[in-house]
């Protein structure tokens, strides 16, 4: 009889210790949030998340990648990449301080005052990837821009298009290291 009352009188105890920790943990919570707000303790512990959501514009229209092959891909993506690579280095010579390395589709380019840019295909995708010191990453869809009732099917004008924002991968470079693709 006595063994068994020292285990009652244990269990009692840890199980009031537990209501009395969780109790506190509410309280804590309690002296936090403003008054006649009720949580469940389900609620004390935070989900973990990685990313910011972040609002698209609803004013934007819907833009959508352009349907193209995996070659055409590959053309679209490498005439860009050449017509930057040779805007870049036409800038080097003129100002001597940019360096320009293009290797294996991935091109860095060092700009003293504004850091490294590295631009890059991304074959999967169907994507160019910027990542830029000043804006960070960002990935650009090939996107058909000029394209109206007027004209022939399939003849419009595209461009590589940041799909979020609407915006262009040659405005950003212009923008942000004064180089420009026609």
């Amino acid at each position: 009889m006595y063994r068994s009352s020292i285990m009652k009188l244990g269990r009692a105890t840890s199980f009031g210790i537990a209501t009395a920790a969780r109790g506190a943990a509410v309280s804590r919570l309690a002296l936090r949030t403003p008054p006649h707000t009720h949580y469940h303790r389900s609620f004390l512990v935070r989900p973990f998340s990685a990313s910011q959501r972040r609002a698209i514009p609803s004013s934007l229209p819907e833009i959508k990648p352009a349907s193209i092959t995996t070659a055409e891909y590959h053309h679209l993506a490498d005439t860009y990449l050449d017509a930057i690579l040779s805007q870049y280095e036409e800038k080097q010579d003129e100002i001597g301080d940019i360096d320009v390395e293009f290797s294996s589709g991935v091109m860095t380019v060092k700009i003293p005052d504004s850091g490294v840019y590295i631009i890059n295909k991304q074959p999967p995708n169907k994507q160019i990837w910027l990542s830029s010191p000043v804006s960070g990453p960002k990935r650009f869809d090939y996107v058909i821009i000029d394209e109206d009732q007027g004209q022939k099917q399939d003849t419009g004008k595209g461009d590589w298009v940041y799909i979020r924002t609407g915006e262009k991968l040659n405005d950003l470079l212009l923008r942000e290291t004064g180089v420009s693709v026609e």
